[in-house]
């Protein structure tokens, strides 16, 4: 529920709209390590919706330009600096993290691992990157920490040939 003491009844359509999405469709509520488990609902969809690569791509772009924006706009109802509801940026990092990779149990699990991990960590330029104020000060460290997650993952893959 908004910070601000005002009740959703209260809310514009679009503040609506914004929260829904800023949350991950209420995921952002949940009551233990929200980012977590919309980290999580998002291997879900992952692994239950056919994407093509170009299909995941599109994906990811509307989350970064849809989160973006919900998450600029669900901050200034919401309060606060990047208040932990908002998860959108979890679903756009952990998007990107899987992204050059065959959607299969594995790179999923792994993905997972290595996002939360380097969001929970935020080595730079991710924690620098925190400063940015509005939608995009939201998005950029998980779609950092995404980035490495990918990274490690290509490495992984190059090296070892996992996963």
């Amino acid at each position: 529920m908004p910070e601000r003491g005002r009740s959703l009844g209260r809310l514009s359509l679009p503040d609506r709209i914004a929260i829904a999405i800023a949350t991950a469709g209420g995921a952002g509520y949940s009551p233990f390590a929200p980012g977590t488990v919309a980290s999580a609902l998002t291997i879900l969809v992952l692994w239950l919706v056919p994407f093509s690569r170009a299909g995941i791509v599109a994906f990811l772009v509307a989350i970064i330009v849809v989160g973006t924006w919900a998450a600029e706009r669900a901050e200034r109802v919401l309060g606060g600096k990047d208040p932990g509801a908002i998860v959108i940026d979890e679903v756009a990092g952990m998007t990107l993290s899987v992204l050059a990779f065959p959607l299969t149990a594995p790179v999923l699990l792994a993905g997972f691992l290595l996002f939360r991990l380097f969001d929970v960590v935020k080595p730079p330029p991710a924690n620098a990157s925190q400063r940015l104020r509005g939608g995009i000060g939201v998005m950029i460290d998980d779609l950092i920490a995404g980035a490495y997650a990918l990274a490690v993952l290509a490495v992984a893959r190059a090296v070892i040939g996992w996963p």
